[in-house]
């Protein structure tokens, strides 16, 4: 099934039951009223939320409306944990090998991993509001799942059977905020600011033959400006999969529902399938060249990055959304006309 967060005013935002093709929605009010909700009660909910899903796409669902991701918050606006990883080692070699310098055997063995902000995700469509062009904005667009709870220690065939969801995302990066804050040793902060998701997280049956050993077997397509610069295969060069990195996560302590795990930037070997972020294509250009000649993200810039299925239809809806500056007044433009649907369900 496929689940969305609507707008609503609140932190959470309401959840809402979205159809296969991505057309038509109905309000889960009378069965959850967020995603979390959901979660924290998952064999419970989830049965009745497929059932509405059936209906909805039977066209048998009262008070549909028609699905707009602009008026969508991400999935989860808010979680108990962001956790994102690094699967795809060729990106972090590709790193080391621009500054000359070597990559630790263990990164083959062992993940890289950090712990973002995930107290305030941004939409699907909405703005990437920053301060300053200077800081080197940066668009990475990567899968990710979402638990159910995974207990301390679990290994990776007990952390596979607690993945619940699946979303796209786009982990923004300020590249030349970050060599300060690496150097200090401690990590990433001022140079992750919040991450931004796809309008609908979907379960991993939607996904059919191409969610296979907790990998996404199908292209990850970043377009920058109207232009495709990147569609690498996400179940290609995974060196960790899924269930590798939820057990990562758990060696010394629990993740609750509601944790989402990042894949890390979707990067293959093969230079041909393009990038899924700027740092990876200025790395390839000082490799060849000395230098980088590809410049960061301006304000006005547009990053639309979308996972299609074997038909060329769109799973997850796309993120799709434009760098602002943040502080400086917006022109007027009409807003998306509201859902007109009654907040009770009935099946």
């Amino acid at each position: 099934m496929k689940l969305a967060t609507l707008k609503d005013g609140t932190r959470d935002g309401q959840l809402i039951v979205v159809s296969r093709d991505l057309k038509t929605a109905v309000v889960a009010d009378g069965i959850a009223r967020s995603l979390q909700r959901a979660l924290d009660d998952w064999f419970f909910i989830a049965p009745q939320l497929d059932e509405l899903y059936r209906t909805l796409n039977e066209g048998r669902a009262r008070r549909s409306f028609d699905f707009d991701p602009r008026n969508c918050m991400a999935p989860l606006p808010r979680a108990f944990q962001w956790a994102d990883g690094s699967a795809y080692v060729n990106h972090v070699e590709l790193v080391r090998k621009a500054r000359n310098a070597e990559m630790p055997a263990s990164f083959w063995q062992d993940p890289l991993m950090y712990q973002g902000g995930s107290d305030d995700f941004i939409g699907p469509t909405d703005d990437i509001e920053l301060k300053h062009e200077e800081w080197g904005i940066d668009f990475e667009a990567e899968v990710a799942v979402i638990t159910d709870d995974v207990p301390m220690g679990a290994t990776p065939d007990q952390a596979f059977q607690q993945i619940r969801l699946l979303m796209l995302v786009n982990d923004v990066s300020l590249r030349n905020l970050i060599p300060e804050e690496l150097a200090k040793g401690f990590g990433f902060f001022q140079s992750k600011p919040a991450s931004s998701f796809s309008p609908v997280a979907v379960t991993p049956d939607e996904l059919g033959e191409a969610w296979k050993d907790a990998k996404v077997h199908l292209p990850l397509r970043s377009i920058w400006n109207g232009k495709l610069v990147g569609q690498p295969n996400a179940g290609v060069d995974m060196v960790f999969n899924f269930a590798q990195l939820i057990s990562h996560l758990t060696k010394t302590r629990n993740a609750r529902a509601g944790t989402i795990v990042g894949s890390g930037t979707v990067s293959n070997k093969d230079s041909k399938k393009g990038y899924s972020c700027i740092a990876e294509k200025r790395c390839l250009e000082t490799i060849a060249d000395g230098k980088p000649t590809t410049g960061f993200m301006s304000f006005g810039d547009t990053i639309k990055i979308e996972m299609l299925d074997g038909d060329g239809k769109s799973i997850f809806g796309a993120i799709d959304q434009t760098v602002q500056q943040h502080g400086r007044p917006k022109p007027q433009q009409a807003e998306p006309e509201p859902p007109k649907a009654d907040v009770s369900v009935e099946q």
